[in-house]
């Protein structure tokens, strides 16, 4: 049942990811919701928060398969497997290995337009790549990539969604657990 689950309704969930991200906590919540109803009936789940069923069922969160994708399109814009369009650019850091520039917001633009700017993938991207350390990013091929990308999520970040009736410590994205959110965990 998972598999069909996996292959029917996450596949819809996912389509084009990384070219639109909701970070409101609602449309997080409304996306993850399928996910979450469906955890809730499978057998020896019962019982469980959506927390813990991600960690028995070996599960990223909808919101955490988004942000998957994005740092794979990010690997394969940098690769030239994909073009690019946004002119992203990378440099190498002597210790770090290959890290992407962040875009500056440009100065006449009015104070609403931050906001946005900010959460465009142009912005999202290369701050996500940038918290991989050089083991997970100098991956020879896109199926090394993916699966050391995989095994860096999954033992190195919470993944806690925001859930209605749970409160928590932060908006469960990469960034927030690279910049404080495992220190407040401890």
């Amino acid at each position: 049942m998972l598999t069909l689950f996996k292959s029917i309704v996450r596949s819809r969930l996912e389509y084009s990811c990384p070219v639109w991200n909701p970070t409101l906590t609602s449309d997080i919540q409304r996306l993850e919701s399928p996910q979450r109803a469906f955890t809730r009936q499978i057998s020896g789940c019962k019982g469980l928060s959506y927390w813990e069923r991600l960690k028995k069922l070996d599960l990223m969160s909808i919101q955490r398969r988004r942000e998957r994708y994005i740092i794979i399109q990010v690997w394969k814009i940098l690769k030239g497997i994909a073009p690019n369009d946004l002119q992203l650019k990378s440099y190498e850091h002597i210790r770090l290995g290959t890290r992407c520039s962040v875009p500056p917001l440009p100065k006449k633009a009015p104070s609403y337009a931050k906001s946005l700017f900010d959460k465009s993938f142009a912005v999202t991207g290369p701050k996500l790549w940038n918290i991989l350390p050089c083991s997970v990013t100098c991956a020879p091929s896109i199926e090394s990539f993916k699966s050391r990308l995989t095994s860096h999520i999954m033992s190195t970040y919470p993944d806690q969604p925001p859930v209605p009736g749970y409160t928590s410590p932060n908006s469960n994205s990469l960034l927030d657990w690279s910049t404080g959110g495992l220190q407040q965990m401890v």
